[in-house]
């Protein structure tokens, strides 16, 4: 769907992409990930013409990136950009129009839109009437209401409570069932791994990993397990001799709960051997870790360079 190849952008004397690669399938939720400053705005202003790369190449659809195509792509920025004094439905119908659509069409679209969130009775509201969540509502219908190929999300669920959060995931996922391909940059990690498939992270103008959130999980995966039990923790201790590292134990509600880390090439079975002969265990699971910390671990090692 995406084709990012060799990109870099330079402001003045910051450097703001440093040779970008990355592919974007068709029918993905994307991850757009890295800390503020890493370079995704950069990026995502490149992808909808609002600058131009310095040296590198975009393709959409196998097409060389070009102005036709920004009527197949919707994006919501993080800077919100709805006319304050402007009526609900004059802003939306207007935006849908620069979208290409013909006002026909437009209402058709926003009726139906307006419709499924709840939202007829917003249509004469002006905008500096409405909270910040109601007004992202809103500036969502007006990105998804020309049923883009493309959408481009910038921190979409600010300024949302989770029952509006839940409904913009939601639609999200239908639109995926449909076809259509989404680029999320967010910090919300949860949102990440309830919505997308693969991600990439960028750090300091460069990408630092990509790939599929199922791969990188496994990728980053170190032999530690988690235990709960019931016994006291010298038990635990006794059970622990050999190759393994006791890196937690503390009380839970219902007994207590331990974390091991495997050393050189211990198996799991060897360590549940030892662990039997002297607790009750209530639960074994290996520890695989979450996108948080492999945000935190791929940021901190980049920036120790």
């Amino acid at each position: 769907m995406l084709s990012i190849k060799n990109v870099s952008k330079k402001y003045a004397n910051h450097q703001a992409l440093s040779d970008v690669s990355i592919e974007v399938e068709s029918g993905a939720v994307f991850g757009l990930l890295g800390p503020n400053g890493a370079g995704k705005t950069s990026l995502i202003r490149i992808i909808n013409q609002i600058t131009g790369p310095d040296t590198g190449q975009i393709l959409l659809n196998g097409e060389t990136l070009q102005p036709a195509h920004i009527a197949q792509i919707g994006y919501l920025p993080e800077e919100r950009g709805l006319y304050k004094k402007m009526e609900v439905g004059e802003q939306a119908l207007y935006l849908a129009q620069l979208k290409g659509m013909s006002r026909i069409d437009a209402m058709r679209e926003l009726k139906f839109w307006f419709e499924k969130f709840e939202m007829t009775g917003w249509w004469k509201k002006k905008i500096e009437e409405l909270s910040k969540g109601m007004a992202q509502k809103v500036q969502f219908i007006t990105t998804v209401v020309h049923k883009p190929k493309l959408l481009i999300l910038d921190e979409p669920f600010t300024g949302f409570d989770p029952i509006n959060a839940n409904l913009i995931k939601d639609e999200l996922l239908e639109l995926k069932s449909k076809g259509v391909t989404t680029i999320l940059s967010t910090h919300r990690m949860e949102s990440v791994e309830e919505l997308c498939t693969h991600i990439a992270l960028i750090n300091k103008s460069y990408k630092v990993l990509d790939g599929s959130v199922k791969d990188i999980r496994k990728k980053y995966k170190s032999n530690i397990y988690e235990i709960t039990y019931q016994g006291n923790q010298v038990s635990l201790a006794n059970s622990l001799w050999g190759n393994f590292e006791l890196l937690s134990n503390q009380p839970i509600e219902d007994g207590m709960l331990a974390r091991i880390k495997l050393l050189d090439d211990t198996k799991p079975n060897h360590l549940l051997g030892q662990l039997i002969q002297n607790i009750e265990i209530v639960s074994f699971k290996e520890h695989v870790p979450g996108m948080n910390e492999i945000f935190i671990e791929c940021v901190g090692t980049s920036n120790e360079l």
